[in-house]
């Protein structure tokens, strides 16, 4: 798990979550309110739902194009029990919630990093990785 995370508010703009995603090289950023983690801003969601729509990323809050409710994780996880969780629910990133508190997040790339891992890294991927099936 990654502790040292940053994150931003559901009202400010999508420039700030751009700038966070850059200086850090990373492709999600936890959007809190106080310390809750209230939703999740991806570089997808920046494209699918503010640049292909033509929407000005200036004047954009993160609240409108971000992924609201996200699916955490606990830090007394088991690290098999997240990569299930991401894999069944087809999400690369795991906010980590201690005490209605964000405290950290697990990427596919925490997973991969840890030999004894990456099997199960590369079978979430896998599963995350699947095409959608039309509704």
């Amino acid at each position: 798990m990654t502790r040292s995370i940053s994150a931003v508010r559901p009202d400010e703009t999508i420039i700030e979550a751009a700038k966070i995603m850059t200086r850090l090289n990373v492709g999600a950023v936890p959007v809190v309110e106080g310390q809750k983690c209230v939703g999740i801003i991806t570089d997808r969601d920046i494209v699918l739902r503010v640049v292909a729509k033509g929407m000005d990323p200036r004047g954009t809050t993160i609240q409108s194009a971000m992924t609201k409710d996200p699916i955490t994780g606990t830090p007394d996880m088991d690290i098999h029990a997240a990569a299930d969780l991401m894999s069944d629910r087809q999400i690369r990133r795991l906010p980590i919630i201690e005490k209605d508190r964000l405290v950290g997040i697990v990427s596919l790339g925490d997973l991969a990093v840890t030999n004894i891992y990456r099997n199960e890294a590369g079978d979430a991927l896998g599963e995350i990785s699947e095409p959608s099936r039309p509704m």
